[in-house]
């Protein structure tokens, strides 16, 4: 089945909206779009379907600001974690990203973002201050600055660090293993783990 762009709104609609996905460019939203096309009418209901239950039933955890689907998410509500220990990261995926290796059994902050002063991202923006009040009981006796190992990053855990010593609480930052410029996101398994093991101190 052949289409072009000019076939109808529909398409082109369409076709827009993939585009406005992250790293979703013109060819790809046509190979998607004509995929869907010419699958049936019920694969492109599920996808539909798949897309409006995730939207309604996935919300922001109001502890750790990770992904939920019920009042907390599974790690916040699982009595089994570590909670002596938190591990911050930039955004909720790259809790996915260190699950998966098995090397970490403590909780997560999700920060929603980092430091940019280019994008007019300050702490004030980002759950820092919930991560302060989590501290503030005493349970947490170590911070695992997670933050991707960029510009960025590093400017958002430098400023953690200086802002939670104060506390008490112990602070470390993810060993070597990671490369500089990379995103957790894509790290295998075997280097996120490494890099969790062989933390250190800041």
């Amino acid at each position: 089945m052949d289409f072009s762009v000019n076939d109808g709104r529909a398409l082109q609609r369409l076709l827009d909206e993939l585009g406005r996905l992250p790293g979703i460019g013109p060819k790809s939203a046509q190979r998607i779009a004509y995929h869907l096309l010419e699958a049936d009418a019920e694969e492109a209901r599920r996808l539909a379907q798949a897309i409006l239950e995730v939207k309604q039933q996935v919300h922001f955890c109001p502890v750790c600001f990770s992904y939920a689907t019920r009042d907390t998410c599974d790690v916040c509500a699982d009595a089994g974690r570590d909670r002596s220990s938190i591990c911050v990261v930039s955004e909720p995926r790259d809790v996915t990203a260190i699950e998966r290796t098995g090397a970490y059994h403590g909780l997560y902050h999700v920060l929603g973002g980092v430091i940019s002063p280019m994008d007019k991202i300050g702490p004030e923006q980002l759950h820092v201050r919930e991560l302060l009040a989590r501290l503030a009981d005493g349970e947490v006796h170590e911070v695992i600055l997670a933050t991707n190992p960029d510009v960025e990053g590093e400017t958002t855990a430098t400023y953690l660090a200086r802002v939670i010593r104060p506390l008490g609480v112990r602070t470390s930052r993810l060993a070597s293993g990671l490369p500089v410029g990379g995103d957790l996101e894509y790290a295998d398994e075997i280097t996120l783990g490494r890099a969790i093991e062989e933390r250190r101190e800041v």
